[in-house]
């Protein structure tokens, strides 16, 4: 499989990331560990989480899916095999978010123990913090790659101007640079991504990995009316995409799932792993069956009149 290089970290990954938010969430621990077990597999050994998941999931704290990740791990003794990225910086309860220094240096010691590691290969901040200098950030950041327990950051939920003033910062300060970036991109929700960030991206030579890449499972097609979603976990993701634009652009996709021969997920995916300068696209998937279905999207080729029509159909956002 080709590998692809992370900015300037020195780590190469495939061109798929596994989404393990669902992990101990909409995945229980068996299901997951089968999960882990077929991407391994299947060569696919890029797999991302963080502190926070799944807080949001009554009854639950936050860390379950690192634990969950973090016994697979010892499990199988995949360890060495994986690239294993996770995220700081939201609200964990009792004071326990932010990018500052004493923070992050506490919250490392938690992933990392609930891991079952000894380093993180990709530590990322899930959210700007504005209260924060930049610099004590990367000075903390700093301090853990010296110490081994992270071998490169990256930064999520970031607007141009402020990764931008981050690279400042690290060029200034001597300080080790975000060489990664987490967005929120897919084929439903291009404008934030395209307008300013990816130039930016491209210009450093930095590692891009999407999230939300299926829209919160709107790309798979599985919603094709208003309402369609109502119950589920992720309603509120997809109801904004139920409208005449978002059914329009869906008969689109279908078309070209139809010429392809493949599932309106694998044409979305495959759209991604084909965008210029994107590292990986992050997607889950609650089963075999349909990890197996987004691996055949990442092999998928695109046939360049196709992309061109996707592009057509869905500049900008699909929400209403």
């Amino acid at each position: 499989m080709d590998l692809r290089p992370l900015g300037r970290s020195g780590l190469s990954v495939p061109p798929f990331c596994f989404g393990g938010n669902v992990f101990g969430w909409t995945a229980d621990e068996a299901t997951s560990f089968a999960l882990l077990d077929r991407l391994l597999e299947a060569g696919f050994t890029f797999v991302d989480t963080a502190d926070v998941y799944s807080r949001w999931a009554p009854g639950h704290r936050g860390g379950e899916s690192e634990e969950v990740i973090g016994r697979w791990l010892k499990a199988s003794r995949a360890r060495d095999r994986m690239t294993i990225a996770t995220k700081v910086g939201m609200d964990m309860g009792e004071g326990r978010k932010g990018l500052k220094a004493a923070y992050i240096e506490r919250a490392v010691e938690d992933s990392l123990r609930r891991l079952q590691t000894d380093r993180i290969d990709l530590y990322q901040s899930h959210l700007d913090d504005t209260e924060t200098p930049l610099a004590e950030t990367l000075a903390a950041y700093d301090r853990l790659i010296r110490a081994g327990k992270v071998r490169a950051i990256g930064a999520s939920n970031y607007s141009a101007a402020r990764l931008r003033e981050a690279f400042a910062v690290s060029a200034r300060e001597g300080l080790p640079r975000y060489e990664c970036l987490q967005p929120e991109y897919s084929l439903a929700e291009r404008g934030g991504y395209e307008a300013e960030l990816e130039p930016l991206c491209r210009e450093e030579g930095i590692g891009v990995i999407s999230y939300f890449s299926l829209a919160a499972g709107f790309l798979t097609g599985k919603y094709r009316q208003a309402g369609a979603a109502a119950g589920r976990a992720r309603e509120a993701r997809v109801s904004g995409y139920l409208n005449p634009r978002g059914f329009a652009f869906l008969d689109v996709l279908d078309a070209v799932a139809r010429e392809h021969g493949a599932s309106p997920a694998q044409i979305a995916i495959a759209w991604l792993v084909a965008r210029p300068g994107l590292t990986a696209p992050i997607a889950s998937a609650t089963s075999v069956a349909q990890l197996d279905e987004i691996l055949g999207g990442v092999r998928l080729a695109l046939d360049p009149a196709a992309a061109a029509r996707l592009d057509e159909a869905s500049r900008g956002s699909l929400k209403s």
